[in-house]
This record gives structure tokens, C-alpha cells and sequence, in this order.
């Protein structure tokens, strides 16, 4: 227990050390490259850079969590402190249990913030470096839900409110109906078209047969749990969903022949990726002897952080793959992830039976 304490809060130590480094470093870095584009008002620019540290923790918290367990455990080496636990009966396993327990407990906060809009810091930043707006309108969306084709000339998905809105129902390949409206507002799981326009073409056509039906609904419910979000999202090819956003979309739109794979590298990313770290730490650990007389402390630590490196530079390069459809996202973020797994399970067992 004594050995866990000491270790857990070392690691705590260094791992906020080097966390609030790197953050400063890569928004400082993104500030002064565009301090040229960023809005004026101080508030703001404010928003902006918030969102901006949301992100770097978002994209480099994995980086920190390897780079902590490196130098703590060099810290350990140099003040002997590895030494005298193993003289002490604790074996290289147990020393490795508080950088295990340590990490899985920040990846499972660190998911946890994935259900807010933290998960979208990088968009909302953009929106208020172009627009000055951290929620922009998206326009001319064309999309398709169950047999119908649907346009917004604009979405306000902040509003929950859509203009200019057509909806065009399509029956054994002709056209059927279509209903016109100047507005349309999602309440209570639906979009409620206001004043809409009916025009209905006869299932039959012929000079006996009905002509076609012209009506107007002051009201019309329609799209029935068809969240702002999702077509927001989900049609302009986003890929920053919240836990939320991306469960919802996917319930929704898998029976719609919607290609999804974005929506499931989203959660991948989200729930899989993370957990590379304490696979990561337990490979690395298990190469460093316990006293310095036998390594080459500063050969090691470039190795061990040129080697982190490598592999989180090749896991984010796959995630891209993947959100671009370039590879499916279970070979793009599960495959690398497994086998990073099941190579630290090997070298655990391999060093528990020594």
C-alpha cells in the first residue's frame, strides 16, 4: 500500500506537469498562428481559447499519460526509491499496478467528458474563428428518411429551427407528394412544419381517375426523433459526436441504408483508443531495469518517447483513415489497439512468471 501511494502520486505529479505543458504549448502555438483571424472581442476570445485547451487535452491527454509513467519511473530509478521496494518483497507487477490503476481511472473520466461538448471543442473553436459564432447555421441540406427526400435551405440546430423546408415522398419510384413550408421547428421529438403546403399526385393517373390534391396544414408533424444534431452532424460530415449524439444517430439511421462508418469511428475513437495507454505503459515498463548502473538513462527516455510518439502518431493516422472511409474503423482504431493489448497481456505474463 505504501509503495501504491508513493508511485500513484508521483505519477499524479508528473502527469499534470507535463499535461499543462503540452496544452500551453499547442494553444500558444494556435494563437500565435492565428491571432490574425480571432475575433476581437475579449469574451470572445476567451470562448475561443477554452475550447481550444479542451481540445489539446482531448487530442494529447493519451500522449501525457505515457510520457508521466516514463518519468516517473526514471524518478524512481535515480533516487533508488525502485531499488529498495524491490528489497522490500514488492515485485515489478506490483510497482506496475498504480500506472494501470492511475491511467484506466483518467481514460474513464476522460470518456466520461466525451457525453458533453467537449467532444465537439475543436468545431465550436473553428465556428468562432470564421464566424465569430461557435454554432454556425448549415445550409442547402439534402437528405433522405425513409421514403422521403427532405431540403433545408437552413438549419439553426442551436434554434431547433429550419427555413425554406421541402419534404418529397417518393412511392414505387414516382413522386407522390410534396409539402412546402417557410419554417419548421423540432418540439417534442418532431418537426412541426408551420403553415405547410400539400400538393398530392393520384396513385392512378387517367381522365376518370381524381386529380391531384392541393391542401394546407397549419401545423404538420413529421421526422419523428430526427434530432438538429444528427442532420447537423451526420449530413455535413462531421465527426466529433458526443456519446449522446452518436448512440442516437446511430439507433436511427441504421435501418435507413445511411452509410454510418463515421458515426462508429466516432465511437471508437471514443471508447476503444483511449485504451492503448495502459497497454503502451505496461510494454515500456517491463524494458527498464531497476537501477540506473544498468541503463543509459537518457538513451532510454529518447527511445521510450520517440517509440510513444511513433505509435500515437500511426493510432491518429489510422482514426483519420477511418473518418475518411479510407479503411473500415474496426481494422483503422480497433485492430491497432487489440494488438497493442494482447502484446503488453504477453509481456506481463512473460515477466510475472520470472
Amino acid at each position: 500500500m505504501l509503495a501504491f501511494k508513493y508511485i500513484s502520486f508521483h505519477y499524479l505529479k508528473y502527469f499534470l506537469i507535463i499535461m499543462i505543458a503540452l496544452v500551453m504549448f499547442m494553444v500558444g502555438f494556435d494563437y500565435l498562428q492565428n491571432v490574425n483571424d480571432l475575433p476581437k472581442s475579449a469574451n470572445l476570445l476567451l470562448i475561443y481559447l477554452v475550447y481550444r485547451i479542451f481540445f489539446a487535452i482531448d487530442m494529447l491527454l493519451p500522449l501525457a499519460l505515457v510520457f508521466a509513467m516514463i518519468t516517473t519511473k526514471i524518478y524512481l530509478i535515480r533516487s533508488n526509491a525502485l531499488v529498495s521496494f524491490f528489497s522490500l518483497g514488492y515485485s515489478r507487477t506490483d510497482v506496475l499496478k498504480p500506472f494501470i490503476f492511475v491511467s484506466t481511472s483518467i481514460i474513464f473520466l476522460f470518456i466520461a467528458a466525451h457525453a458533453t461538448n467537449f467532444a465537439r471543442a475543436d468545431e465550436f473553436a473553428n465556428n468562432i474563428r470564421k464566424t465569430e459564432q461557435y454554432l454556425n447555421p448549415t445550409r442547402n441540406l439534402f437528405f433522405t428518411y425513409e421514403d422521403k427526400y427532405i431540403y433545408f435551405s437552413k438549419l439553426s440546430p442551436l434554434q431547433k429551427k429550419a427555413t425554406d423546408v421541402r419534404v418529397f415522398t417518393v412511392k414505387n419510384g414516382a413522386l407522390s407528394e410534396v409539402i412546402t413550408s417557410k419554417e419548421a421547428v423540432y418540439v417534442g421529438g418532431d418537426w412541426h412544419l408551420k403553415n405547410a403546403h400539400i400538393i398530392e399526385k393520384p396513385s392512378v393517373v387517367g381522365l376518370k381517375n381524381s386529380g391531384i390534391k392541393i391542401s394546407d396544414k397549419e401545423d404538420l408533424a413529421m421526422l419523428h426523433e430526427f434530432k438538429p444534431k444528427i442532420l447537423d452532424q451526420v449530413y455535413e460530415g462531421k465527426v466529433n459526436f458526443t456519446i449522446g449524439d452518436a448512440l442516437d444517430a446511430l439507433y436511427l439511421l441504421q435501418n435507413q441504408n445511411i452509410n454510418t462508418s463515421q458515426i462508429k469511428s466516432a465511437l471508437y475513437k471514443i471508447f476503444v483508443y483511449p485504451f492503448f495507454v495502459p497497454a503502451l505503459i505496461t510494454i515500456i515498463f517491463f524494458f527498464v531495469p531497476p537501477s540506473s548502473r544498468f541503463l543509459n538513462v537518457s538513451f532510454f527516455s529518447f527511445v521510450a518517447i520517440l517509440s510513444t510518439l511513433v505509435v500515437w502518431a500511426v493510432l491518429f493516422m489510422m482514426i483519420e483513415y477511418a473518418n475518411n472511409k479510407t479503411v473500415s474503423s474496426e481494422i483503422g482504431i480497433i485492430l491497432p489497439v487489440v494488438v497493442l493489448i494482447f502484446a503488453s497481456i504477453i509481456q506481463y505474463k512473460r515477466f510475472n512468471i520470472r
